[in-house]
């Protein structure tokens, strides 16, 4: 029985050293890393959009109509004009930053390779929209469709139009032309033969979609993909697994943030932006139906509240109860990059990567908010979260605060006692491993 016993975890070992290798490896995906990398460069746009959508929408009762009675009415303009340039263009800003990060990881030039993505992009969406009326109006970019609808198109186009470039690019495929030509027309001209693949392919599966689906391609791309990997983000099961997974990752040594956040942020900032068009079209967003639950701030602000793992609640822990010379320094040192979100020092300081006795807590407590924010807006106690966010690094309880009031606050505390009670037990046995270690340290000296 007991060979028995150590063949099953000699199993299960394999199968999950085998898991972190896969893992390791799509990480280490030039695709991954440009999905990763072009997505942060969107940063300065939503928190910049966040921040003026932040003002207009400030959750203060009588706020708005004290802004009126000092600037008009319309007093929400300007503000409202620079989210729609920011939040909806996102597909447009995500076709640019993925394109240019894939071809300058290869070597290529990014600049050319990032506007040819573009152009497609837009040769692939409609240059119409229609009026109340009925009223064709052409002559227009489709915010509808360059904003978070048109998202996983604009992922589809980067990689597809940065692959063939970068390739045609490194096989010399274009006009050559004598070296005595400037280098910079010698780089416009090389991109001529790319660029006719890239504009002739839309301009063929532009026609393709609208006379076979009376589609264009990107509401082809958001009734098959987007809209159904939406759906999956935006349950508890979507939402535990983006969870659980972004810590079992960093657990083994691999940041699991940025590579679970490289593929789902977009996702979930597509629910987030959703749910503004729902307010913009003068609907509320407690009690909707149509209101997505799973955006990207309650990813961001209450299940990663601290860090991954929500390890603030392990250093609230600490201070509690350890006493060994290994944890008390490491936590005191921790816990003011902790309050800003930053959790690497206890991460990789104590460490929590590959530590045995702090897997379980680590993986279950962000399980446990994930349930804990989900069933407050389902239960109407919180709202869903509209476009507005907040930087990554807003200390818990104001980021709550600024995004939904004080019922945020509420949930943001409930999840850090939460974690501060799950991690006790854990932290209580990890010191008195390490109490034992110096104990014995101390003798042998």
């Amino acid at each position: 029985m007991e060979w028995k016993g150590y063949e099953n975890e000699v199993t299960r070992q394999r199968i999950f050293d085998k898991f972190i290798e896969f893992m390791g490896k799509f990480a280490e995906l030039k695709v991954v890393v440009a999905l990763r990398d072009g997505f942060i460069m969107t940063t300065p746009f939503t928190i910049c959009g966040s921040a003026f959508l932040l003002i207009a929408n400030l959750p203060i009762p009588g706020y708005a109509q004290f802004m009126a009675s000092i600037f008009g009415s319309n007093w929400t303009d300007p503000l409202n004009q620079v989210a729609g340039a920011t939040f909806s263009v996102l597909a447009l800003i995500c076709v640019l930053t993925i394109s240019y990060k894939y071809c300058e990881a290869e070597g290529c030039d990014a600049m050319m390779g990032a506007v040819m993505a573009m152009s497609t992009f837009l040769i692939l969406t409609a240059s119409y929209i229609v009026s109340k009326s009925g009223e064709k109006i052409g002559d227009v970019i489709p915010k509808m469709w360059a904003g978070s609808n048109g998202i996983i198109t604009a992922i589809i186009v980067s990689f597809a139009v940065s692959y063939i470039f970068c390739y045609c690019e490194k096989n010399k495929i274009g006009i050559k032309m004598p070296e005595s030509v400037p280098t910079g027309v010698v780089k416009a001209f090389s991109a001529l033969v790319p660029g006719l693949i890239f504009f002739t392919g839309a301009a063929v599966i532009y026609t393709l979609c609208k006379v076979l689906a009376g589609v264009t391609f990107p509401e082809l791309i958001f009734k098959i993909l987007q809209t159904p990997l939406q759906n999956i983000s935006d349950t508890l099961l979507g939402g535990s697994v983006i969870a659980g997974l972004q810590s079992i990752l960093f657990w083994a040594g691999i940041h699991g943030p940025n590579v679970v956040g490289g593929v789902i942020s977009p996702v979930l900032t597509a629910n987030a932006i959703d749910n503004q068009h729902l307010l913009d079209a003068g609907m509320q967003l407690l009690g909707n139906p149509q209101a997505k639950i799973i955006t990207i701030q309650v990813n961001d602000v209450f299940i990663k509240s601290g860090g991954c793992g929500l390890t603030l609640g392990f250093l609230i822990a600490s201070f509690l109860c350890a006493r060994s010379q290994q944890l008390k320094p490491i936590s005191k040192l921790s816990f003011v990059p902790g309050l800003f979100n930053i959790n690497e020092p206890i991460i990789f300081g104590l460490p929590i990567v590959f530590n045995p006795y702090l897997l379980v807590p680590f993986v279950i407590v962000p399980i446990i908010a994930m349930i804990i924010t989900y069933s407050s807006i389902v239960l109407g106690f919180m709202s869903p979260f509209s476009a507005v966010q907040v930087p990554w690094t807003t200390p818990a309880i104001i980021s709550g605060a600024l995004l939904n009031g004080w019922q945020g606050v509420i949930v943001q505390i409930v999840n850090l006692i939460m974690a501060t009670i799950l991690y006790f037990p854990f932290v209580k046995l990890q010191d008195r491993v390490y109490l034992k270690e110096e104990t014995v340290n101390k003798t042998a000296g």
